[in-house]
């Protein structure tokens, strides 16, 4: 099955793309370049970087720009969608979705308007264990923006390695930060790992 990837370059979007690769054929990027910081939808950290990204992973990608508006962003989504699948023939479409109902239900309906099948690969993993995979298939994860208590900027551009997801795990104690950052405390970039050539 082809499949393209909704992708913003963070550690979701990138284990999607790893299950792509592993269980059907990664056919193409999607990558939605918001105006609005505060997308309900997309990410916006580093996404203008995804075409070099792209480059790297030796995949095409459909980019495309929008506003960020809820709800209208959505057409926006359809319409890229749309493109990966008139110009590179995707039958599914996979999202780094793992918690966020918002999201997941919002591309599972623009998918089946569109004859796609829409896979959540990791839909509502054990975050630890999640989070424990990534560390053990040697993806390298840096932090780019940090937004809950506990994660100062101190935290910035580090890398979510064991030594980093040990104290991860006691501010999950303490402060009940998410393991995987599904309530914005921190967002990432992948910046090397097995989805590299």
């Amino acid at each position: 099955m082809k499949v393209g990837v909704l992708f913003s370059g963070g550690k979701d979007s990138a284990m999607a793309l790893y299950w792509a690769q592993q269980k059907h054929t990664a056919t193409c990027l999607i990558t939605l370049d918001s105006e609005n910081k505060d997308s309900y939808m997309f990410h916006t950290d580093k996404v203008e970087g995804m075409p070099k990204l792209a480059k790297k992973l030796r995949l095409p990608i459909v980019f495309y720009k929008t506003k960020g508006e809820k709800e209208k962003e959505l057409v926006d989504l359809k319409e890229a969608i749309k493109q990966a699948k008139e110009l590179y023939h995707i039958d599914a479409v996979a999202s780094g979705a793992i918690a966020s109902s918002y999201k997941k239900t919002r591309v599972d309906k623009i998918c089946k308007e569109l004859g796609l099948k829409s896979f959540a690969p990791y839909w509502h993993v054990d975050p630890k264990e999640y989070m424990q995979e990534m560390i053990n298939l040697g993806f390298k994860i840096q932090i780019v923006r940090v937004a809950a208590e506990g994660l100062d900027e101190t935290w910035l551009n580090k890398y979510i390695n064991q030594k980093f997801f040990d104290k991860l795990l006691i501010l999950n104690k303490k402060y009940h930060v998410h393991l995987a950052g599904e309530g914005g405390e921190y967002e990432s970039l992948v910046v090397d790992g097995p989805i590299f050539n």
